[in-house]
């Protein structure tokens, strides 16, 4: 899985196939120099058994 970033760092595009990301920035005419291209699934890491705390989440009004 790949994803596509702005130069801003927000993500612009997901997809499995790495010239779909490169043609989507070519079709917005974003140039090399204003988007990363990032492996996904080599950048993730599975967490086993993770448990979030409810009481530490926070409120936001």
């Amino acid at each position: 899985m790949y994803g596509l970033y702005d130069k801003e760092g927000i993500l612009r595009f997901v997809d499995s196939d790495k010239d779909a990301c490169i043609a989507y920035a070519e079709l917005f005419e974003l140039s090399s120099t204003n988007y990363c291209l990032m492996d996904l699934a080599n950048d993730t890491k599975k967490v086993n058994g993770t448990n979030i705390n409810q009481s530490l989440v926070g409120n936001n009004n």
